[in-house]
């Protein structure tokens, strides 16, 4: 009898949370489906899902996720190379469980495509902007989620979404660009993060690199701002079962989100409330973003122009072409001779991991002995730069060095280069003093002899 009484108890509180999540504005059941001109609403009022269609469209519908304040800003698309042609399309929870996009025929345009059965299903809109499908019964356990579509971005990472790799399964989350305003297909441009040396994110324009951000500082990227860290917490976490990149709004109510354009264009948007709008705090790439710029063994610095120069020890192959992206060669034959130095470049966005070596049990002056022992190395820096320490050293050309703001992270790389002779030490102090004191300074060069002609400058 107790036995009997205890099952009547369960079964009517389950009966309950089903009719209560049933009636709900933020959730979906097997009795309750959503149709064109009907929004699930997260329960603070911050999201909505529905149906619409982009841009100019006008017969194209999708089903998507938006930020309540601003519903042209689509931040999710379910059924992006699947746009509905019917408008008695509705979504519903079907009978195994599954999130399903159903047309009038009942054939499925889009499913979540889980594959256990579940008993209760319950499909809810999050205030996070996450789509979740969990078992109603497990509803408040740790691993409830059956789903997510916080695991399959779109074009717009959200505070608490995650760009980068589960090391387990080997699935990856990234960003893919709509193909353009009014078609959220997947278009040419993707942002992932970069692990095969030290974790950078990407963006690619097909399988070829458009903009990368540099390797992890500590608290950013070395080529994305620093003077945004007070109005997001960033984080890089890797462990053994995931390594990806996420950020967190200090101010839990601002509304935010990094998105990526269909012209390959990534840019942080925050809502301003004032003027209800978005405000672009951060776009990239900039001129000197793009990938490979300047072409090999050259500097791309935004505030000078032109833009590229080689480094030092280099020099432009060809006078006569002097457009960029150019071919800069070593301007000494003496290159790798003994006397070599490095000479240290700050605030940079450091050359692209392509021929690397980590040693992580290195430090920085050991480092610089190891480099100088095979001339094929051509810098180094340091591989861990959150603690300042281990030895990262580059061989062959070095790509995609630009020189970053005083906003941006940045950080410090030595270039080698061969020594200054005794000549031309001298030359270069005697033509600092010749500056300074207002002379004309030629030097010539006569055997073993420096022969110094002094001229008064007139001033």
């Amino acid at each position: 009898m107790e036995n009997l009484l205890c099952f009547y108890i369960f079964s009517f509180w389950i009966f309950f949370l089903i009719v209560k999540l049933s009636l709900a504005a933020d959730t979906i059941t097997p009795a309750r489906s959503i149709r064109d001109g009907e929004k699930l609403v997260s329960s603070s009022q911050t999201f909505e899902l529905g149906f619409f269609s982009p841009g100019n469209s006008r017969y194209s519908k999708y089903l998507g996720i938006w930020y309540k304040k601003s519903p042209e800003t689509i931040v999710w698309v379910a059924n992006r190379n699947s746009p509905i042609l019917d408008p008695s399309a509705v979504l519903t929870v079907s009978s195994n469980g599954n999130l399903v996009l159903l047309n009038v025929t009942k054939g499925i345009i889009w499913s979540s495509n889980i594959s256990r059965k579940v008993e209760n299903p319950v499909a809810q809109l999050q205030d996070t902007g996450n789509l979740v499908l969990v078992d109603v019964i497990r509803k408040n356990t740790s691993e409830s989620y059956l789903w997510q579509s916080f695991d399959y971005p779109s074009d717009t990472l959200l505070p608490g979404m995650k760009v980068g790799w589960n090391l387990k399964t080997g699935v990856e989350w990234y960003l893919t660009s709509w193909r353009s305003a009014d078609d959220p297909s997947p278009g040419n441009f993707t942002s992932r993060l970069d692990i095969h040396v030290l974790p950078e994110i990407c963006i690619y324009n097909g399988s070829v690199k458009y903009f990368c951000t540099g390797p992890w500082s500590g608290v950013a990227f070395v080529a994305a701002p620093s003077y945004t860290n007070f109005l997001y917490n960033q984080e890089l976490a890797h462990n053994q079962d995931e390594i990806y990149f996420s950020y967190e709004s200090y101010n839990s109510p601002s509304i935010m989100m990094l998105k990526l354009n269909p012209s390959g264009t990534v840019q942080r948007l925050i809502w301003n409330e004032r003027n209800a709008a978005w405000d672009v705090v951060y776009s990239a790439p900039n001129v000197c973003g793009v990938y490979g710029k300047c072409g090999a063994n050259s500097i791309c610095i935004l505030d000078k122009g032109p833009n590229c120069e080689c480094l030092k020890g280099f020099k432009l192959k060809s006078q006569d072409n002097q457009t960029w992206p150019g071919k800069c060669e070593r301007s000494h034959s003496s290159y790798c001779k003994s006397g070599d130095q490095f000479i240290k470049l700050d605030g940079i966005k450091a050359p692209d991991l392509l021929q690397v070596s980590v040693n992580d049990n290195m430090n920085l002056k050991q480092c610089e002995a190891e480099c100088l022992k095979n001339c094929t190395c051509r810098a180094y820096a340091y591989s861990n730069l959150t603690e300042g320490s281990g030895c990262l050293m580059w061989f062959g050309d070095l790509i995609d060095i630009s020189k970053t703001l005083g906003n941006f992270t940045g950080q410090s790389v030595y270039i080698r280069v061969p020594a200054l002779g005794p000549g031309t030490i001298i030359i270069a102090i005697l033509k600092l003093i010749a500056q300074n004191f207002h002379f004309f300074v030629t030097v010539r060069l006569c055997s073993k002899s420096i022969i110094l002609l002094v001229e008064s400058k007139c001033i």
